[in-house]
């Protein structure tokens, strides 16, 4: 699946696409799947609940975050890999979803298990859509965005995530 080009996605999603690697799309999605594991069951079990600041997540929130938006944009792929390019799809509101999930007694094992069967039905989906497919659009109301646009977002979202946890939640660790 080649990359998207810049019109087959919002400008403003433009700092996920730009952490995505060149390279065969498959190839990628998968080592991304292996380091985001490998990266997330690094993280010591006292900083998992471990917010940096006042009304932001938790390790554990963001993962789960992580999960909830691969299932809503694989949705999103399905169907406009499936030619439906008209049911209109409206804007997933992150921080609803995260009020309204708790992940305070899942451990990161759990949540590492559920990102690795989500990831896996997303690998599936991709790897099974033709050129053809890969560029059919859905239907988001505020911004369309071609199936394989989708697909390069949730590689680059993660990637996103990871630095940011990195950077805002780990920094203190030596």
């Amino acid at each position: 699946m080649e990359s998207p080009q810049a019109n087959e996605y919002h400008a403003n999603y433009q700092k996920y696409f730009d952490l995505v690697p060149a390279g065969d799309y498959m190839e990628i999605l998968h080592q991304n799947s292996v380091d985001s594991v490998t990266f997330f069951e690094s993280i010591p079990s006292q900083r998992q609940d471990y917010r940096y600041a006042e009304g932001k997540w938790t390790v554990k929130d963001v993962v789960m975050h992580i999960i909830d938006t691969e299932r809503v944009f694989s949705y999103r792929a399905l169907a406009a890999a499936r030619g439906d390019n008209e049911t209109p799809v409206y804007r997933m509101d992150e921080e609803l979803y995260a009020r309204n999930v708790d992940v305070t007694d899942r451990t990161m094992s759990e949540l590492i298990s559920e990102f690795n069967a989500v990831r896996k039905a997303t690998e599936y989906l991709f790897e099974n859509l033709t050129d053809s497919q890969s560029q059919r659009w859905c239907n988001v109301v505020t911004h369309p965005m071609t199936a394989r646009a989708i697909g390069y977002f949730l590689i680059g979202h993660v990637q996103h995530h990871i630095g940011v946890v990195r950077d805002k939640y780990l920094q203190q660790i030596k």
